[in-house]
């Protein structure tokens, strides 16, 4: 890694909403639309093109199915989004200084 190289750093994560959901699902596990949404703080529709940007990348993965005939969409880091977030996390960390900065 070169010392501040921020072309390294993963646009498809960078995204405010999109970061945030990576962020939480690595926190929470495995979790519902509803709960993504609150945590988020985003609009249905907002998450929506957000998550299946997400999923397209195999980032995530999404189990839809019916509980009392209410779709549910449970989404899922997979092992390229869980790879893909770590590296994010290490770019950022190489980007700041070691010690703290003086103001």
């Amino acid at each position: 890694m070169n010392e501040f190289d921020y072309q390294q750093i993963d646009d498809l994560i960078h995204s405010r909403i999109r970061l945030a959901v990576m962020a939480a699902l690595t926190t929470m596990g495995p979790a519902s639309f509803s709960l993504i949404k609150t945590t988020v703080g985003a609009t249905d529709g907002n998450l929506s093109v957000h998550l299946r940007k997400l999923e397209e990348a195999d980032y995530l993965n999404v189990d839809k199915s019916f509980i009392d005939r209410k779709p549910v969409s449970i989404y899922k880091l997979t092992k390229k989004g869980i790879d893909a977030f770590n590296t994010y996390i290490l770019y950022l960390e190489h980007m700041l200084p070691s010690k703290e900065i003086e103001g």
